[in-house]
């Protein structure tokens, strides 16, 4: 089993699925419709927990309709809650429209994740329990600059998923051990439209990095060495939401378990292509077994 805490999101996922995404004035007709238990920190928490890790969750959810089965999709994936607060008022929510071709756009309203400004009592006394800290950037700053830091105090492998794209103070990438961009991302903090310049950049910064390309794999990047791209299975995409999620929770059991990194990559890489195959973020996302057969 794996230590991971993800400090994070926890969303309801309002999903809209279109033939194509409507530009602005237009009005399309969506062929379906679902509400789906996501946020980045919940995806990357039901991801790395069905991939065999030991995870546990902080954030908040609200007091309204959604507060429950937010917190029941964790429960019932294995994600131990206890630290997940409850916030008087609306929890989070993302609106999704996902197109026919899988890919999507999100509009995300943070609810019950605005109110998680620090962490509390017992917060870091759990971080200093892990194997590694995901983090992601749908908290506010603050919360994820003090978590960084715990973790960084007591040792534990910071791993940073830049999203929604921002720029990153120093004092956050002073404390981040493993940024995992996919290349939009990396663009937009570097500058670079090719990987390999951003992932040069990046390092400036930290010790390494993941750009995920999507259907073309990954590139990974440590100082003083050769960086390496590792392909993705071939898949036909229905619906995109959580890959990256998925990528990142998957990633971090394995690299818990001493895999190697190509090999970590790749199981990630797997897992994330398994996901794509299906419609939803946290509803998609593949258990130990799938994966490891498909590997």
């Amino acid at each position: 089993m794996t230590g991971i805490v993800v400090l994070g999101s926890t969303n309801m996922d309002l999903v809209a699925y279109v033939a194509h995404a409507p530009k602005r004035g237009e009005t399309v007709t969506g062929r379906a419709f679902s509400t789906i238990p996501g946020g980045k920190g919940a995806n990357q928490a039901v991801a790395a927990a069905r991939a065999g890790g030991d995870v546990a969750m902080i954030g908040a959810v609200g007091t309204d309709e959604f507060g429950a089965p937010l917190r029941h999709t964790l429960v019932a994936s294995g994600v131990d809650i206890d630290l997940l607060r409850t916030a008087e008022g609306p929890s989070g929510t993302a609106h999704i429209v996902v197109d026919d071709e899988g890919g999507n756009a999100i509009v995300v309203v943070p609810g019950a994740n605005g109110t998680v400004t620090a962490l509390t009592p017992g917060d870091e006394t759990l971080i200093a329990t892990a194997d590694a800290l995901l983090l992601q950037l749908e908290l506010p700053l603050s919360a994820v600059i003090d978590g960084a830091r715990a973790a960084h105090r007591h040792g534990v492998r910071t791993v940073l998923t830049p999203a929604p794209a921002q720029p990153l103070p120093p004092e956050l990438l002073a404390v981040t051990d493993l940024l995992v961009p996919n290349e939009h991302e990396a663009t937009a903090l570097t500058g670079a439209a090719d990987p390999h310049a951003a992932a040069k950049a990046l390092l400036r910064q930290v010790p390494e990095v993941v750009i995920t390309l999507g259907a073309a794999g990954s590139l990974h990047a440590r100082r003083g060495a050769e960086p390496v791209i590792v392909p993705a299975p071939r898949v036909t995409a229905v619906d995109t939401t959580g890959a990256g999620d998925t990528f990142v929770g998957t990633l971090a059991v394995a690299l818990g378990e001493g895999r190697p990194v190509e090999a970590a990559l790749h199981w990630a890489a797997t897992a994330a292509a398994l996901c794509v195959q299906r419609p939803g973020a946290s509803t998609s996302m593949p258990y130990r077994p799938e994966i490891d057969e498909a590997s």
